[in-house]
């Protein structure tokens, strides 16, 4: 089943590219030669998508795989709203909307779809550099010496298309809060480790002026998790895997980091919420955090939400789907969590699924937001 699933994930771009070369090759009213040009350029544009699976770019002088990944990554958002467009306008031609000289050696046609495209994601690279503040309000049944106030995030994604300048702007907006503690939910780290430690971004983490607790995400794994692990003890970062800390001067809170669900064998929220009791061979009640601690998980990829409820937790901060980063993806990630993205209550227990303050590959938000989250803790 997974074999099948690479093999439709790898066909289908290469459906498309071909969908969309055809439609260019009848287009544009050029000679054979400037056609053959043009789609080979993109092409080699796409190409550099799968560069970046293979770490090519580490091999390359550090401006030329940023550039090199600024391509390649775009290259895919742009393959899927071309292929939007000349659907629509195929579709406009079957139920005879648009005449077939519209699509035929016709250069204003080309002009226009040039346009359209370059608005849609120059108007998406500037709503993706608006960072989204989203205040929301937890509320506490068990006692606290006083008000807290949390600054929350997730998929950073750090590497070459968020470089160290763009981390230190984040790490600006996150210190004027004056937070008591920060939260992260994974993905701190896009795919490599090599221009994180050539840009020394450890540094940027440790101007942070409040204690940052994170959790791996499914992006540490692709980068190597005992790298990523030396990099957030270089950061000053305390990672919780499949661990707890308390938090407060009282230590009235506790923050429980779970491992990242692509760990088979990680360990049941259940499993951390009630560890095991040194009296349990005497049939005494386990402890549990829940009845004493006010309660928040760490879990990098929002499924089963039901888990998390009836282990107790108070609160529960994820990522991951970036609410699909561009519209009409967004509509898959409605579909496929029980919470693609926001403010989420079940039972007793709160959830908040950031869409990112980062963001994987073309630096492009089209019907969701970059965001942080400023929680006040009553």
């Amino acid at each position: 089943m997974k074999s099948m699933w690479m093999l439709l994930i790898l066909l289908l771009p290469l459906v498309a590219l071909t969908y969309i070369a055809w439609h260019i090759w009848v287009l544009l009213p050029l000679s054979a030669l400037w056609k053959s040009l043009i789609i080979a350029l993109g092409v080699l544009c796409f190409a550099m998508l799968f560069l970046n699976f293979r770490h090519a770019f580490d091999r390359m002088p550090l401006f030329v795989a940023q550039m090199a990944y600024e391509v390649g990554t775009s290259s895919l958002f742009v393959l899927l709203y071309l292929v939007m467009i000349f659907l629509l306008l195929d579709l406009g031609r079957l139920v005879h909307l648009v005449s077939k000289s519209v699509l035929y050696q016709n250069g204003y046609t080309a002009l226009g779809i040039f346009a359209l495209v370059l608005g849609i994601f120059v108007y998406g690279n500037l709503h993706y550099k608006k960072k989204v503040r989203v205040p929301i309000e937890l509320k506490s049944q068990k006692p606290l010496p006083r008000e807290y106030k949390i600054v929350m995030a997730s998929d950073l994604h750090i590497g070459y298309h968020n470089p160290r300048k763009e981390l230190a702007r984040w790490v600006d907006m996150i210190n004027a809060e004056n937070p008591d503690f920060i939260l992260i939910a994974g993905d701190i780290i896009d795919g490599s480790m090599r221009p994180i430690i050539e840009e020394r971004m450890a540094e940027e983490f440790r101007r942070l002026k409040a204690p940052v607790y994170a959790c791996l995400g499914n992006h540490e794994f692709y980068s190597g998790v005992p790298g990523a692990k030396q990099f957030y003890k270089d950061a000053g970062i305390h990672l919780l895997v499949d661990e707890v800390a308390t938090v407060g001067p009282d230590s009235s809170i506790v923050v429980i980091g779970r491992d990242d669900r692509t760990n088979m064998r990680r360990k049941p929220i259940q499993d951390l919420v009630t560890p095991e009791s040194p009296y349990s061979s005497l049939h005494t009640p386990h402890f549990s955090y829940k009845d004493f601690f006010y309660t928040i998980v760490l879990d990098h990829q929002p499924y089963n939400l039901d888990r998390a409820e009836a282990a107790g937790v108070d609160f529960q901060l994820s990522g991951h789907t970036h609410r699909g980063q561009v519209w009409p993806i967004s509509w898959i990630t409605d579909r496929i969590y029980e919470c693609s993205w926001g403010s989420h209550q079940r039972g007793k227990t709160q959830f908040y699924v950031s869409s990112g303050l980062g963001i994987w590959g073309g630096k492009f938000r089209i019907g969701t937001q970059s965001e942080y989250v400023v929680a006040t803790l009553k």
